[in-house]
């Protein structure tokens, strides 16, 4: 049981920076309560400054708000050290290695996913007036986008195992959400081997399955306040 009281995360179970949340929370033990609610609602506007997701609310402090995805990680850690989700160092890895791979993702994998290609796929797939034929067209050059973005990170990860082979790290709870949504659209043919056989190996966490009701491969959407 931990000690460190119960948090609040304020964010849809559908986002997906909200979900690399959630994960770490459940790995860490740290107790919280989800508040369901979509990015620039009033709830969302209230807790962060530009009405974005997610935000964990500290209750320490009085209710302390913190915003933005790695300032919460960076806490996490350090109020729950163990189990490490850090990337231990040696003679041939930096530490950081996972940092990069974790804004490579954050940072170019995000874009490429989800506006590139799965939101424009379920808001058409969802609004009922296009043809398959259509929406792929429409999607055309986010997914060329896409295809260059995972070749790239494949290029870049453990040749099996994790994003870092035996070690699960932020990097695979960063990553994890965007192709949990991926693959839960027709675009999922884009994954090659080695991401298919990671998502197989994420499935298996007791942490993923825990955040699985509300996603999109869940059948989930933003709430509509």
């Amino acid at each position: 049981m931990s000690s460190l009281g119960q948090h609040t995360l304020i964010g849809t179970p559908f986002s997906t920076f909200t979900r690399t949340i959630a994960l770490g929370l459940i790995h860490k033990g740290i107790p919280f309560y989800q508040v369901n609610t979509a990015p620039h609602s009033a709830t969302a506007d209230a807790h962060h400054p530009f009405g974005y997701l997610p935000t964990l609310v500290v209750p320490a402090k009085g209710g302390l708000k913190l915003r933005e995805t790695q300032a919460i990680v960076r806490y996490i850690d350090r109020v729950a050290p163990e189990p490490s989700l850090q990337l231990p160092g040696d003679d041939d890895v930096l530490p950081e290695k996972m940092w990069e791979v974790v804004s490579f993702i954050a940072g170019y994998g995000f874009p490429a996913v989800e506006p590139g290609v799965v939101k424009k796929r379920v808001a058409a797939a969802d609004e009922g007036k296009l043809s398959e034929a259509e929406i792929r067209t429409q999607i055309e050059g986010g997914l060329a986008e896409l295809r260059c973005f995972l070749a790239t990170l494949e290029s870049l990860i453990a040749q099996d195992g994790y994003i870092f082979g035996e070690r699960l790290t932020w990097a695979d709870y960063f990553l994890y959400p965007l192709m949990a949504d991926l693959a839960a659209t027709p675009e999922a043919e884009v994954m090659g081997d080695r991401l298919r056989g990671w998502m197989e190996k994420m499935k298996a966490l007791p942490e993923v399955e825990k955040t699985f009701e509300g996603s999109l491969a869940a059948g989930g959407r933003p709430p509509s306040d």
